[in-house]
Parts: C-alpha cells; structure tokens; sequence
C-alpha cells in the first residue's frame, strides 16, 4: 500500500500570523495564516512548534516555507511547514477598537413592500460606488418597531444613530465618520 498523501510541490507563503491551532500551548499542531486569498491552516513539525509558540505573536508578517500533499481519495490538500520566518509587523485588525459604523436594515414584510430591498440594494451600491461597503457592517433586522414610516434604516455611528436617512446622505456621514479616525482606531 502506497502513501495517503501525494507531494505536489514546494511553496512559499508570505501571510499575516493569526494564532495558533490547539486546545494548548504543548498540544499546536498548526499555524493559521491569513494571504490575500483568505487563511490557510499549515501543519507544524515537532523540531519547529516549541520555538514558534514561544517567538510569533499575532498580527506578525511571516514566510512560511511548505510542502503541499494531496489526498487523492478526497482531494483534501495538506500544507506542512518546514521553514518559518518572519519579515515584519503588522496589528491585527481584529484587535484595534472598531469605528462602530453600522447599518440596520428592516428586512421584514412591510418595509420590503413600502421599498426596502431598493433602499438596501441602493445602500449597497451607494457605498461600493464610494469605497465605503468594506467599512461599515449592514445588517438585515426584523421589525424596528417604526412601520408606519417603513422602509426603517438606522446608521449607527458610535453612540450615534440616525434615521430615515437617504442612502447618499449615509455614505457622506461614513465618510465623515471614518475620515476621523486614526490607523490606531482613535479618533484624530
């Protein structure tokens, strides 16, 4: 019987450190690492998880040296590092205190009948045409209590909230709101 694996090929990986994958320090088998085209799990051998647990820290630039091997029964693809390196530092994102923008939106029966999926889908484009979709989080709600001026959107910007807002007028309060805060999160 032959190996479960097949080896592809040799690849470098160049990523953002996310952490470690395990219940406990003594127990890292993987790394996970974030690359343009999303995050990758790569398995780590013995000779390199104590030395990595105790150096990489999280938001760490890294080069990750690996062997890829598929498994020709499940085309399941399997990432083993034989080389880590870091090149730089970077925060994660996910740490820094957020710019708390966001967007309801009423997705139940009434506002949807009095325009609700035009004012979404003109939000949406409104924001995208702007550069804005990626900064501010919208969510569909239920009922916000307020049917008789459906459809019901509510910005929140920190502590802030504002309502029956026009879609453009929403996309020039983000800019506004987002052009005060700092790379640190804080507002300048």
């Amino acid at each position: 019987m032959g190996e479960k694996y097949q080896t592809l090929s040799e690849l470098n990986l160049e990523g953002q450190f996310l952490g470690f994958v395990g219940d406990k320090p003594e127990k890292y088998k993987h790394l996970q690492l974030a690359i343009p085209s999303g995050d990758v799990k790569v398995k780590l051998p013995k000779h390199l998880r104590c030395s990595l647990v105790s150096t990489l820290v999280p938001g760490e630039q890294i080069r990750v040296s690996a062997m890829s091997k598929l498994n020709p029964r499940t085309s399941e693809l399997k990432l083993t590092a034989y080389r880590v390196q870091p090149v730089g530092f970077c925060p994660i994102h996910n740490h820094l205190p957020e710019t708390t923008a966001k967007i309801m939106v009423c997705q139940k029966s009434g506002c949807i009948k009095r325009g609700g999926k035009g004012l979404l889908s003109k939000l949406e484009k409104t924001l995208c045409d702007r550069g804005l979709l990626e900064k501010v989080k919208i969510e569909h709600t239920d009922c916000q209590k307020r049917c008789s001026s459906a459809p019901n959107c509510v910005l929140i910007l920190g502590k802030k909230q504002y309502r029956k807002i026009h879609p453009d007028a929403i996309a020039s309060f983000l800019e506004n709101h987002l052009k005060g805060f700092s790379k640190t999160g804080k507002i300048v």
